[in-house]
């Protein structure tokens, strides 16, 4: 069975094996080979696979000295970072869905820490989806499209963005030991300084601990011409605590806990994040609480290839709580004000509550061998009301039931995937109840070469489930709650993975898929220059690129790109889709001494750009440098020294879908000092 399953690189293993880089020889935990990637610069290619995904590790974590984990995933093909640099007014946008320029989410992307699903809903002008600090993590994967969705959730058309917090077995290496590590680093622009504390403890082969403390904290940014951006100071302590225990007959049982947190406690700031002053709304104190907690129980018998079982019961908890600022607002003392005062003075709250059960088994009938993951999920979200601020309060009861098999037989893999939902959705001032279910699917084809070509190509349709936001007695409001958002998705591509290409020695990773998504019955976004009548529907496409290429002697090159258009149709509209994505394309050029020092040069192009009212921007060229000196002996073995200069060459730009008023930031040095004792 293991020989025909390493025969062929597949479908959509990495999406259900939580993508984990391997090297190109690695068995993963379960045996199984997965989807071939290979490291020839600062970013793995995943080759072979129908699912489009992209792993930010934790090197790379480090090396882009990000302020938000938004800012760590904009270089994906497709992402778009959308309004400011900051952990509360950044959102991400996926292939033209996610945030946008109205709401930190509109449902279509799906965002977890650890297993537990975390985000609002749609919250005006304020909320993200992904409110913590990168350096809680060791590594953030992005899934794009909705092929290799399914087993994270309904309505998923831009992609998932999972994230999976350190373990002290990063650090001690499973050798049972105590492990400190310190962070500091300080930026130029708006006097940016971090502070990152580690503690990784391992009493005993089977038992491990590890808390981490940090302060990250900016003063107002400039941009290109000098000039302050406001709005765009921070300061957000967060922290983490994660232990695991591993018990059992060949340690067959493990159980994991983790718990973050990320808090920030903003006085007199403009009520609209997206904005760099508070205009009209005025300004507010407010205070952003976002807590992630998680329990994983995982069963996995050696020598039993049908059962690899996990738990995770998991709590998303989110608060956003804020008053109204006295005399900042141009309206305060008119009529209007009256009814802006109940927007501006509200606490949001969201509880999302999630038990997800699962299995992977590994088995062959006759000469096709399965790996065949199922699973249940039980999820309850719950919305504290805030009808006064058009955040209408209710419950969200879901149970959902996923169905994912792999087959292989020969060079060919073909992955069928089906998840069924149900949902039930409450208010809490007479809004009644509203009951939904979906059938969704998708197929998945890939077919290897053995020659280190392969295709791929795959058919999904998914559909979202009303939301809690939809409640509302309008006639408006009834008939979001009886539709649900539908929507089809259908990719095709080819990659190429080898050595010894054109020079001994070298390494090459190609990859490119287009990919074409229409959706319908839509009830999260208005027609063009209406308030209250829907849009038809939505149809985007486009092409990703991603490709490695590296040398024996460490000189290395990084390409990713996307190109893509999108149209909306709605009464009797027919206009370019809001949230199309820029046409963009990244070239790194960088060179490695074995694993001491990186030297690196980024430039990044962005075409077809557009502000948040849908105004066109000018072409953006961007560079940045980038160093990291790892001494291997001596007294400073165990330290790192990173340099980073962003925006080199300082110029004055207005990111995509960002307000025209919100430029981005100017030249930025960075500086980062590691150290683990």
């Amino acid at each position: 069975m293991q020989h025909r399953i390493l025969r062929g690189t597949t479908a959509m293993v990495v999406a259900l094996t939580c993508g984990l880089p391997a090297a190109a020889q690695e068995v993963g935990e379960d045996g199984f080979l997965g989807t071939l990637t290979l490291t020839a610069g600062k970013r793995d290619i995943a080759t072979g696979s129908a699912v489009a995904l992209t792993v930010v590790d934790q090197e790379e974590i480090e090396d882009r000295q990000a302020s938000t984990v938004a800012q760590l995933i904009d270089s994906v093909p497709g992402v778009e970072l959308i309004n400011g640099t900051t952990p509360q007014g950044s959102g991400i946008n996926i292939r033209g869905y996610g945030a946008n320029t109205t709401y930190g989410s509109d449902q279509k992307v799906a965002i977890q820490i650890d297993g537990a699903s975390v985000g609002s809903e749609e919250l005006y002008r304020i909320g993200t989806q992904l409110f913590t600090d990168p350096f809680l993590y060791r590594s953030v994967e992005v899934l794009r499209g909705t092929i290799g969705s399914f087993e994270y959730g309904s309505g998923i058309v831009g992609g998932v963005v999972k994230l999976e917090t350190k373990d002290a077995g990063d650090f001690t290496g499973g050798v049972p030991g105590f492990r400190f590590g310190q962070t500091l680093e300080f930026g130029s622009n708006g006097s940016g300084f971090t502070t990152s504390t580690l503690l990784a403890w391992q009493p005993a082969e089977r038992v491990e601990f590890l808390a981490n403390y940090t302060w990250r904290t900016q003063d107002d940014l400039t941009d290109g011409s000098g000039d302050t951006i406001g709005n765009s100071s921070f300061t957000t302590p967060s922290g983490l605590l994660k232990g695991k225990f591993t018990f059992g007959q060949d340690d067959e049982h493990s159980i994991t806990l983790s718990h973050s947190r990320t808090r920030a406690d903003d006085k007199d700031v403009p009520y609209d994040q997206f904005a760099t002053s508070g205009g009209m709304f005025g300004n507010v104190d407010r205070l952003t609480d976002t807590r992630q907690t998680a329990i994983e129980y995982r069963w996995n018998p050696l020598g039993n290839d049908l059962i690899d079982f996990s738990a995770n019961l998991s709590r998303a908890d989110q608060v956003i709580d804020y008053s109204y600022v006295p005399g900042s607002s141009p309206l305060e003392g008119t009529p209007t004000f009256a009814f802006l005062e109940s927007t501006v003075n509200a606490e949001q709250r969201y509880v999302t509550d999630k038990l997800t059960l699962k299995n992977t088994a590994l088995f062959t009938t006759g000469a096709v061998a399965h790996r065949l993951k199922a699973g249940v999920e039980f999820i309850h979200k719950e919305r504290a009301d805030n009808t006064a601020a058009s955040a209408p309060g209710g419950e969200d009861h879901r149970i959902a039931a996923f169905l994912i098999d792999e087959m292989s037989i020969g060079g060919w893999t073909v992955t069928p995937a089906l998840r069924y939902e149900t949902s039930e959705v409450s208010g809490m001032n007479g809004e009644g109840t509203f009951e939904n279910d979906a059938l969704m699917g998708g197929l998945a084809l890939a077919y290897d070469f053995g020659n280190g070509f392969s295709l791929f190509g795959s058919a999904a349709y998914t559909e979202g489930l009303p939301i809690i936001d939809d409640l509302g007695t309008s006639a408006s409001a009834l008939y979001k709650m009886g539709t649900s958002e539908k929507s089809h998705t259908w990719e095709i591509g080819a990659s190429y993975a080898g050595t010894d290409v054109f020079a001994s020695g070298d390494r090459l990773a190609v990859r490119g898929n287009f990919y074409r998504t229409e959706m319908w019955d839509i009830t999260s976004y208005t027609a063009s220059g209406s308030t209250s009548a829907l849009l038809d529907r939505v149809e985007t496409q486009g092409f990703e690129l991603e490709a490695s290429y590296g040398l024996e002697n460490g000189l290395y090159a990084d390409l990713s790109g996307h190109f893509g258009t999108g149209r909306e149709y709605g009464a009797g509209s027919d206009t370019v889709w809001r949230n199309t994505p820029a046409n963009t394309v990244g070239l790194t050029l960088g060179k490695k001494w074995d694993e001491a020092l990186d030297l690196s040069w980024e430039v990044v192009h962005a075409t077809n750009k557009r502000d948040a009212l849908g105004a066109d921007l000018e072409d953006s060229t961007v560079h940045n440098l980038r160093a990291t000196f790892k001494p291997q002996t001596g007294a400073f073995r165990d330290t790192e020294i990173r340099v980073g200069i962003e925006n080199a060459f300082d110029l004055d730009y207005v990111g995509h879908l960002s307000s025209s008023d919100r430029p981005a930031p100017g030249r930025t040095f960075k500086v980062t000092l590691s150290k683990l004792f």
